[in-house]
């Protein structure tokens, strides 16, 4: 298994090919490929990334079959599940790397906003639950002046969200900490721009990441 600065770099790389139209043949699907991944499978990176449908983590950076271990949820928040599905991956393929991925302009966060702005009766339980688990990120920055300049409350609110899903995972599973102590996994965060298609890694790089 390739280290987490290695796995990394393979995103970075990955997604400077998409971005410039540059995609790799290699990440196309493949009959031999396919075959290959029948018996077992090596994720190099796990991405608990949102649902969002212009989001899809294989494609923006540029990976095929079988190279990433892909969990997805609106508004990229961190429950049970999702901690549960990080620690999975980790243990059982050694997986060094996690992305928490955001993206801007994030419905979620968007509807955790409005939520904040005006409540909502008789919402879905369901979805509260999502807006619930990002309020507290957000909910700091709604009480500033940034409340009446919506761009950028939304772009700082996209922001908070991720890097509180990052320490959720960091420090809310003594499995995940135990790995992250040990060298043994790196947990960064990124933000996926929908207007040129780059993700910009922004939380939780090491030194010599940068």
């Amino acid at each position: 298994m390739i280290t987490a600065l290695e796995a990394l770099d393979e995103l970075v790389e990955g997604n400077r090919r998409f971005a410039s139209d540059g995609r790799s043949r290699d990440s196309l699907a493949s009959q031999a490929r396919r075959s290959e991944l029948v018996e077992g499978q090596e994720p190099f990176a796990i991405i608990l990334g949102c649902s969002d449908s212009r989001v899809p983590a294989e494609i923006i950076f540029d990976q095929g079959l079988g190279d990433l271990f892909v969990i997805r949820v609106a508004g990229n928040i961190v429950a049970p599940s999702q901690i549960g599905s990080v620690e999975f991956a980790a243990e059982r393929f050694g997986t060094r790397l996690v992305v928490v991925l955001g993206h801007s302009v994030c419905g979620a966060v968007l509807a955790t906003l409005e939520e904040l702005e005006r409540p909502t009766a008789g919402r879905s339980p369901n979805l509260g639950s999502i807006v619930d688990r990002i309020r507290p990120s957000v909910e700091p920055l709604f009480e500033t002046d940034l409340r009446h300049r919506p761009e950028a409350l939304m772009q700082r609110a996209v922001r908070a969200n991720i890097r509180t899903a990052t320490n959720n995972l960091r420090y809310g599973s003594q499995v995940l900490e135990q790995l992250i102590q040990r060298g043994e996994l790196l947990v960064v965060g990124a933000e996926y721009s929908l207007d040129t298609g780059v993700v910009d890694f922004f939380d939780g790089l090491p030194v010599t990441a940068g």
